[in-house]
């Protein structure tokens, strides 16, 4: 009887054991390709003017979900979008690290319903997270910033996380990272939360993502609210605290209430116009409401996935930041990716000199060039860091 027991149990463990092995090594990788892909093409065409304009640009990009999915950034990886190899070969100086905490089952962009089952919470288990992580929004937040810390640390990697405007002047090589929440939804429900979150090294917060929460409505949401009276006091915290505030989700009449509410810019971190693309209307602000953006010192980083512009390929991403400018003048717009945030592109960090060759081609002038890959969202930062 005990050496059936025994036999019994061992074989439970081993199959807990090759189960186990099965998810984290063959269905959590599977699952990030297929959901980071990059549509398969021949090299794309650079020339010699582009690749020589690349290689002396300063380029920013102002959203990269890298820190969800279970690949360590230091090595480069076959799938997926961003590594920090792949980083240097694009040639990128500063990248925002975004932080996705909560994503409701059935993601669309039309309506989503906040209590959904949530796809992060299965997502850190299967990956593996700390428990910490398991139930708390806030603790997914705070791990994902740890992630990038021990990144920091590693002097090989030459990365500083920037929490200051002094954090901005790096000798040259240096990758500059910043930490944004993709919405405020870690708080849950605390304003203190801004503070500790503060202190993890985040400077940027989205208001919302894909689904209503207790500052207000999203885009994606079924209320189309505006800021809550919890709201209010978040944006003037975080304002109070020079934490910069993205509503690249926020719902129209969400952004029209941080307009009314805040005097600090704001920054779209990801998106795309609807006048460059109408089939966009349920992803993108209208153009009223980015010409007052623009017109505050804001920024929008344009995206390179569908959804926020109606091509993907290097000569769309060209056409749309091209068109933002024309609309928003050539100050106000900047790199967007959304890189690793469970979209198909059609090139990832370390061929982002298409762009650039697509820039010149359709006659941008370089001047132009300059500020949209990488001045523009530098001096954003420099002007509303904390000192």
């Amino acid at each position: 009887m005990k050496r059936a027991l025994k036999f019994i149990l061992s074989l439970l463990l081993f199959t807990i054991l090759g189960a186990a092995i099965y998810v984290f090594g063959v269905v959590v990788p599977q699952q990030d390709a297929k959901m980071n892909s990059v549509t398969p093409h021949n090299p794309y065409p650079v020339s010699k003017a582009a690749k020589q304009l690349h290689a002396n640009l300063l380029i920013a990009d102002l959203h990269t979900d890298s820190l969800l999915w279970r690949r360590n950034p230091e090595k480069r990886w076959d799938r997926g979008h961003v590594d920090l190899p792949r980083l240097r070969e694009g040639g990128v100086n500063i990248q925002v690290f975004s932080a996705v905490t909560k994503s409701p089952r059935g993601l669309n962009f039309d309506g989503n319903d906040a209590n959904a089952p949530d796809d992060i919470a299965l997502l850190a288990k299967a990956q593996l997270w700390p428990a910490r992580t398991w139930n708390s929004i806030y603790e997914r937040a705070v791990f994902q910033a740890q992630r990038l810390q021990k990144i920091e640390k590693h002097k090989r990697n030459n990365l500083v996380i920037a929490r200051s405007k002094s954090d901005l002047k790096q000798p040259e090589g240096t990758l500059i990272a910043l930490l944004l929440t993709e919405g405020s939804h870690p708080l849950e429900g605390d304003l203190k939360n801004i503070g500790r979150l503060y202190d993890q090294g985040y400077r940027a917060m989205g208001l919302q993502h894909f689904f209503d929460n207790e500052l207000g409505g999203s885009m994606h949401g079924r209320s189309q609210a505006g800021l809550t009276d919890f709201g209010r006091q978040a944006v003037l915290e975080m304002e109070r605290r020079n934490i910069m505030i993205d509503v690249a989700h926020s719902s129209r009449k969400t952004v029209r209430d941080v307009l009314d509410t805040v005097k600090a810019p704001l920054f779209i971190s990801h998106g795309g116009t609807i006048s460059g693309c109408p089939q966009t209307s349920n992803r993108n602000l209208p153009d009223d409401l980015l010409k007052e953006i623009a017109a505050r010192g804001g920024i929008l980083g344009v995206g390179y996935f569908g959804g926020a512009i109606c091509d993907i390929s290097p000569k769309g991403i060209a056409r749309e930041i091209i068109h933002a400018v024309n609309l928003l003048g050539e100050d106000a717009v900047a790199l967007g990716s959304d890189y690793d945030g469970s979209v198909t592109t059609s090139l990832d960090t370390s061929e982002l000199a298409a762009i650039t060759h697509e820039l010149l081609a359709q006659r941008m002038e370089e001047a132009q060039i300059r500020k949209v890959m990488g001045e523009n969202a530098k001096r954003f930062f420099a002007e509303n860091l904390p000192d």
